[in-house]
């Protein structure tokens, strides 16, 4: 029963080996974003190449496998289905045919036909084919194709930094990024503090919904025996006990940080102190430079 605290996602994982977990927050948080924001309007080559890169990068981090192969083969399970569901749905109504043709036909050049073939390699051609009722073309193609990558590009990529980097440096690494804002009148010790107990909150979510699952399995609930309409009922009394569990947790905690006097934090008090290392300027260099490099490759060839 305990699968849900077998698969780390969003939980820091001690260690000290591999070299992902040296680098500096902030680059991490870079690469991040980038991983967020350059699939954006991007084609699918350039969506492919991206989870390429970032299983490479999953691959040579250094980071014991058993610690991410479970989340990454239940993200890969999840954005398998979402691209063959979003692959398999219709992509849109034909457009409407118009009753009067129009007297600029026979002087007008003819319009190119948009190609439906998914693949061409050569002389070797794959087009559109249909199962049944279901119609699959290349934008239907190109669609699942997209929704895939997206999801495991997006969610493994944030479980990634946050596998093999603490809380604290992620909430330095952003304060960092925010505290220009600071002479605005922009509370960043607060919003730190507030992702800071985010954060810690990822492990208390799962474990109340952990609990809810055991309770369940105790009792022998069986759905088919239900129906749908109690089955659907059940799942929302479930969904109402977890959000009322979290938020009395979140209760908790704030009455305990009262009780023994809590207070906000200078964003430099969570300085990571790996970054006073020698050793460890050349590879965020390194990381840096990389990162420049693939936004300008995102400028030149995003679009393919």
């Amino acid at each position: 029963m305990d699968w849900l605290r077998q698969i780390p996602i969003g939980q820091f994982v001690d260690g000290k080996a591999g070299w992902l977990r040296w680098l500096d927050p902030r680059l991490k948080l870079g690469w991040v974003l980038m991983f967020l924001l350059t699939p954006v309007l991007a084609g699918p080559v350039w969506r492919v190449s991206l989870l390429l890169l970032l299983l490479l990068i999953t691959l040579c981090s250094g980071v014991p496998v058993r610690v991410w192969w479970r989340s990454l083969a239940l993200l890969t399970v999840l954005a398998v289905f979402a691209g063959l569901l979003a692959t398999l749905l219709p992509t849109g109504a034909p457009p409407a045919v118009l009753p009067v043709r129009p007297p600029q036909e026979l002087t007008a050049p003819l319009p190119s036909m948009p190609s439906w073939e998914l693949l061409r390699l050569g002389p070797l051609k794959l087009g559109g084919f249909s199962l049944g009722p279901l119609v699959v073309n290349r934008r239907s193609a190109e669609l699942g194709l997209n929704s895939a990558t997206l999801i495991l590009t997006l969610v493994h990529s944030v479980n990634l930094m946050l596998l093999t980097t603490p809380s604290e440096d992620l909430v330095w690494a952003l304060s960092w990024f925010l505290s220009p804002l600071a002479a605005l009148g922009l509370p960043v010790d607060r919003l730190s503090f507030q992702l800071l107990l985010a954060l810690r909150f990822l492990p208390l979510v799962q474990e109340e919904l952990q609990n809810l699952l055991r309770s369940l399995a105790s009792r022998a609930v069986n759905l088919k025996r239900l129906g749908l309409k109690a089955s659907f009922g059940l799942v929302l009394a479930v969904g109402e006990r977890l959000l009322a569990n979290i938020l009395l947790r979140a209760e908790q905690g704030a009455e305990a940080l009262l009780a023994r006097g809590g207070q906000w934090l200078p964003y430099e008090y969570f300085r990571p102190s790996s970054l006073a290392a020698a050793g460890v300027r050349p590879l965020n260099w390194l990381g840096g430079a990389l990162l420049l490099l693939m936004f300008g490759l995102r400028g030149r060839y995003g679009s393919f």
